[in-house]
C-alpha cells in the first residue's frame, strides 16, 4: 500500500467516497430530496431502522407498552436508499441520523432525536428505568452517557474498518479493536457482582448498552461470509457481560423490540 499523504486542503474523491456508506456519505447536511413521511393514530411516531441505535429506542417503547402507558407506530427509515435525507426526517432530525421520535401526546408535536435523548425523553416522561434515587440516578447517567460516548468507537471505528471499509486497513483495525476490547474489559469488571449495569434494577443504562455490547458478545453484531466480530474480538474473555446480556436479552419486550417490523414509508 503507497503511503497516503494528507492535501493542505481536503476535498472529496471516488476514494473517500468508498465503503459500504459510500453512496451517501456526504461532508453537508440538510435535505437532499422531498420525501414525506407516514402518521398514524398512536401517540408516538417512530422513524428508525432496527441498527443498535434503533433497538435502544424500541425497548423502552416496548418495555412501556407492555405497562400500558403507550403506544406507537414505527416506520422504516432506509438509510441505504438515502431516506435519512428526506425532507420531512430532516425536520424531525437536522443531523439525518435514526432513530427520530414524534411525541403527539400534548398540544403540539414534540420532536426528539438522538436515541439516548429519546431513552431520557420517555424515563422521565413515564417516570420508569430511570432512579430517583441520586445516587441511583448518577450512576444510571453516568453509564448512559457512557455509552453515547464509547459506542461510536465501536460502530464508526472498530465496525466500520473491520466490516465496512473498502479495503482493510491494519492500523485502524488493531487501533480500533484495541478500544473495543478495552471497553468490553471495563463491562465485564463492572458486571462481576452486578445484575444490572447501573445499580440493583433494570434502567435506560440496561437498554442502551446491550444493543451494541450485549449484541457483540452474543455474535449478533459484524457478522458476514467474510467477517465475524465475536470470534475475532475473542468475546468468551468476557463472560459477566455475556451473563448479563443473556439476561436482558430473556425480557420479552427486548425480544419484541429486537424483531420490531418496522413499515415502510413509502
Amino acid at each position: 500500500m503507497s503511503k497516503y499523504t494528507p492535501p493542505k486542503v481536503w476535498g472529496i474523491n471516488a476514494v473517500n467516497m468508498g465503503g459500504k456508506f459510500g453512496s451517501t456519505n456526504r461532508p453537508t447536511a440538510g435535505a437532499r430530496h422531498e420525501l414525506g413521511l407516514p402518521q398514524g393514530d398512536k401517540p408516538y411516531q417512530l422513524y428508525s431502522l432496527n441498527t443498535p441505535n434503533g433497538v435502544k429506542v424500541n425497548i423502552i417503547l416496548e418495555e412501556l407498552k407492555a405497562e400500558g402507558l403507550l403506544d406507537f407506530d414505527a416506520y422504516k427509515i432506509d438509510i441505504m436508499a438515502g431516506d435519512q435525507f428526506g425532507s420531512d426526517f430532516v425536520t424531525i432530525n437536522p443531523n439525518s441520523k435514526i432513530p427520530a421520535l414524534v411525541d403527539h401526546t400534548g398540544d403540539a408535536p414534540v420532536n426528539v432525536f438522538e436515541s439516548g435523548a429519546i431513552l431520557l425523553h420517555l424515563a422521565q416522561k413515564y417516570h420508569k428505568f430511570l432512579p430517583t434515587d441520586t445516587a441511583k440516578n448518577a450512576k444510571t447517567l453516568s453509564w448512559l452517557m457512557w455509552q453515547m460516548g464509547s459506542a461510536p468507537f465501536v460502530g464508526g471505528g472498530f465496525g466500520h474498518f473491520y466490516a465496512y471499509a473498502p479495503e482493510p486497513i491494519e492500523y485502524a483495525i488493531n487501533r480500533y479493536t484495541m478500544e473495543t476490547k478495552r471497553q468490553l474489559d471495563v463491562l465485564n469488571q463492572h458486571l462481576a457482582h452486578r445484575s444490572y449495569i447501573a445499580c440493583d434494577e433494570y434502567t435506560v443504562a440496561d437498554m442502551a448498552i446491550y444493543p451494541w455490547y450485549g449484541w457483540l458478545v452474543l455474535g449478533k453484531l459484524y457478522v458476514g461470509d467474510d467477517y465475524d466480530a465475536a470470534k475475532f474480538l475473542s468475546v468468551d474473555d468476557y463472560p459477566e457481560v455475556q451473563r448479563w446480556a443473556r439476561h436482558i436479552a430473556e425480557r420479552p419486550a427486548v425480544q419484541r423490540a429486537e424483531s420490531l417490523v418496522l413499515s415502510p414509508i413509502k
